[in-house]
């Protein structure tokens, strides 16, 4: 049976083996692609808002 050593006490070296096993990987997902746009930079594809003069 194993003992339990608490996270804090364990060597560095096992801390790291530990971490690598908790640590998963992002398969197909990249996450460079998934963040927002950013709103207040120009895009040149988003639809502007026009000034019609047939509104007045």
């Amino acid at each position: 049976m194993k003992v339990y050593i608490p996270y804090e006490k364990l060597s560095k070296k096992k801390k790291r083996e530990l971490d690598r096993q908790k640590r998963g990987t992002w398969g197909v997902i990249c996450p460079v692609t998934r963040k927002p746009d950013n709103k207040k930079a120009y895009n040149r594809k988003r639809v502007q808002k026009r000034f019609d003069d047939a509104d007045f």
